[in-house]
């Protein structure tokens, strides 16, 4: 049986340098890679790009690296909850692309499937389709969107095995299961981890061959981002 678990976050980041292109999943602050996370803020690994729905908030997730200045590029959806993200990006110290956040998603499945690139009609007219081919399908206008191309994707499940199968929770499956296996080395930190063959084939999310390293994360807290509830009477 294929094992693919590593001891520790720090065995799971091995390889990890300077200037490369991550991936990361979540949504917020639901489903991060929290450990992943912060051990590159340990590392003081610099000069990322960094590709992710968002940046979370200023003093969680990826926050933290932009606190850190160990970002250079963010290619995200939208700036979010996140100061220190909006500020960087206004003042030019971060280069930052906004795209839609369906195309975010089709060029992290794009890079999963081995499609180099894909046709889209979000965007056209607009500056997201700046300086990149567009084409007439059945009378409407398309923009090409080319496949991410990404050194390290870094998921977060809530159940795997040491196979690598992923089972995700509710809203924190968000963009983690399109980042699986759409960079050269996915890495897979999950709440709980079990033996292989332990997990119901059809409850699997993602399999196995579309992870190369997997580990169980410390994950004490769960954040909300904001918090909204009724009044009382």
């Amino acid at each position: 049986m294929i094992r693919k678990t590593v001891a520790s976050v720090t065995e799971a980041l091995d390889g990890v340098e300077d200037n490369m292109t991550l991936m990361l999943g979540g949504f917020g602050l639901c489903g991060i890679p929290e450990n992943a996370i912060a051990e590159l803020v340990k590392r003081t690994i610099k000069g990322l790009t960094c590709i992710s729905n968002n940046a979370g908030v200023d003093d969680f997730g990826l926050g933290l690296l932009l606190q850190k200045k160990q970002i250079n590029k963010m290619i995200s959806s939208y700036v979010g909850e996140n100061d220190e993200f909006e500020r960087q990006m206004l003042s030019g110290e971060l280069d930052v692309e906004l795209i839609p956040q369906g195309t975010l998603a089709e060029r992290c499945k794009a890079a999963q499937g081995g499609f180099p690139a894909f046709y889209t009609p979000a965007g056209y007219g607009t500056e997201v389709a700046e300086g990149k081919e567009t084409r007439e399908f059945n009378g409407k206008m398309y923009v090409l969107e080319e496949a991410f191309k990404a050194d390290f994707a870094f998921v977060k499940a809530w159940k795997g095995d040491e196979a690598g199968n992923l089972i995700f929770k509710g809203t924190a499956r968000n963009f983690n299961p399109c980042m699986c296996g759409a960079a050269k080395i996915t890495v897979a930190e999950v709440e709980e981890l079990v033996p292989a063959g332990t997990l119901d084939p059809d409850q699997i999310h993602i399999p196995g061959i579309f992870v190369q390293r997997i580990f169980q994360g410390a994950h004490f807290e769960k954040r909300i981002e904001q918090r909204t509830v009724r009044k009382r009477k």
